[in-house]
């Protein structure tokens, strides 16, 4: 059997994230939410409290394209500002009752989903599947429960895709 026959594992994880992504983002579009916005509640939840500057250091995404999300999230009373009590200048942000209520769809889409995309693996599999992936995501250095595609938001497209 040759390596194309085989498969490549760099080439198969990236083969399974984009489908999994794809089908979350589906999934995800029922609620009306993107991935994007499933996260940040997910971290509000964790982090109640956090300023934006905080949240957006975080994740690692620009401040302005924060903005845009949580103006949106704001707006569908998901999230809220309150005053800094330490900071005037800065605003902490909260869950509200229907964030709170969101976030539960969320984890129910959330498990129907990765129990649809491992059906094909015993729960041992699953284990060892997890633990094998959390040592290649610490090994290149990526923050845990933190997906590096919100470095990607708000970031025009390079120069050379730009010309096509």
């Amino acid at each position: 059997m040759d390596s194309n026959e085989r498969g490549q594992p760099a080439f198969l994880l990236s083969q399974l994230g984009a489908h999994a992504a794809n089908q979350f983002t589906e999934r995800l579009g029922v609620l009306q939410l993107t991935p994007a916005d499933a996260g940040i509640l997910r971290l509000l939840r964790i982090a109640a409290g956090i300023s934006q500057q905080e949240l957006s250091e975080r994740l690692r995404i620009h401040p302005s394209r924060l903005v845009a999300i949580l103006d949106n999230l704001e707006r569908r009373q998901l999230v809220e500002r309150k005053p800094n009590p330490e900071d005037r200048r800065l605003y902490s942000l909260h869950l509200t009752k229907d964030g709170g209520e969101i976030l539960e769809r969320i984890g129910k889409v959330a498990r129907e989903h990765q129990d649809v995309l491992l059906s094909a693996l015993s729960g041992d599999d699953r284990k060892r599947l997890t633990e094998l992936l959390h040592r290649v995501a610490d090994q290149q250095g990526l923050t845990r429960g933190v997906h590096p595609g919100y470095q990607r938001l708000g970031k025009t497209k390079p120069a050379a895709l730009k010309q096509s």
